[in-house]
């Protein structure tokens, strides 16, 4: 095992997941991830003799399912850690493992890179932003981002619950991405532009571009760049066609792909430039995400085989009309 590795495995399994000696621990990776799988299944082991190392070939696309005998394994464990190059956070086997008591921890497109800056953080402070942020938003029945860059789009939860990723698992069904840092909210509707100048898919950061987004009934009408515009469409094909709908900018097929799936606060303070991986990235302090795709396992009801994020540098949010005091990085 790198050396290098071996501190943020031991963050992520003892700070983080809290793995106990008497506990099964699942960690699921993939052929390009297996250092990282490797560390955090080195450390796992140490701790309990329950441990077990699941790889598999890389996931086609963000939100493909992993394989049955993987699924069944992170059904059956107490721990999950999944660093893997293809997110399955949002997979039916990850909703299953939490939904049966399992304490899940996903790691995707994680790099050694971002494995090392990323876990380099005092968690429990993290929480401490995180619940701070989800006082302010937690009961608005509006919430508006605007941006320098031309964002203007207001988000309505109508009862959907505001989620806290901390990157702190103690409970059965917790579950949290790493490196952790967010506030978000699978909302109902959305309606407005938002623009991305920060990270996005296939683009990874975004140096003097930037990506608009025109949103209706919360759902994404028209996408400024051809790349981000192809991968949605690809999703589309794979889901079910759906019905026409009318808009001002003509006829979109409404489909589960086009879904506005997320609004995200990052609380990560540890995290003081962002670097290309929208996994550190979207949990930057003072930024905000916005997300496409799928959202039924964070609290939404819209499942598809895609789920794309784009952040945003510089947002004002307000929650009910007022502004949100958002962390900022040290």
């Amino acid at each position: 095992m790198d050396d290098s590795l071996r501190a943020p495995a031991e963050t992520a399994v003892e700070q983080c997941l809290n793995l106990q000696s008497d506990e099964s621990c699942a960690v699921v990776t993939d052929d390009e991830r297996l250092p990282i799988g490797e560390a955090l299944y080195d450390v796992a082991a140490g701790i309990t003799d329950d441990a077990v190392l699941l790889r598999y070939p890389p996931g086609e696309q963000h939100g493909a399912e992993p394989p049955a005998p993987v699924a069944a394994a992170m059904a059956d464990a107490d721990v999950v850690l999944a660093p893997t190059t293809k997110s399955i956070s949002h997979t039916r086997a990850r909703s299953a493992a939490t939904e049966a008591g399992a304490r899940a921890a996903t790691l995707p497109g994680i790099t050694e890179a971002v494995f090392r800056t990323g876990l380099d953080a005092d968690y429990e402070s993290i929480a401490e932003h995180c619940r701070a942020v989800l006082d302010q938003v937690g009961d608005a029945g509006e919430v508006r981002v605007t941006s320098p860059q031309g964002t203007d789009i207001t988000f309505e939860p109508r009862g959907r619950e505001w989620r806290l990723d901390t990157g702190i698992v103690h409970e059965p069904g917790d579950f949290s991405n790493l490196p952790a840092g967010e506030v978000f909210v699978s909302p109902a509707t959305a309606d407005g532009r938002f623009v991305v100048d920060g990270t996005m898919m296939p683009h990874g950061k975004l140096e003097g571009r930037e990506l608009a987004f025109e949103v209706e009934d919360g759902q994404v009408t028209e996408v400024s760049d051809d790349a981000v515009r192809e991968e949605i469409e690809a999703a589309a094909e794979v889901g079910d066609a759906g019905e026409e709908t009318s808009s001002s900018s003509g006829a979109q097929r409404r489909n589960a792909a086009y879904n506005l799936a997320e609004l995200g606060i990052g609380t990560n303070v540890a995290v003081d430039e962002l670097v290309g991986s929208v996994l550190l990235d979207e949990k930057a302090a003072g930024t905000v995400h916005i997300a496409i795709g799928d959202d039924h396992a964070i609290g939404g009801d819209t499942e598809a085989p895609i789920h794309l994020d784009g952040i945003l540098r510089e947002p004002t949010v307000y929650a009910d009309g007022e502004e949100v005091e958002l962390p900022r990085s040290k």
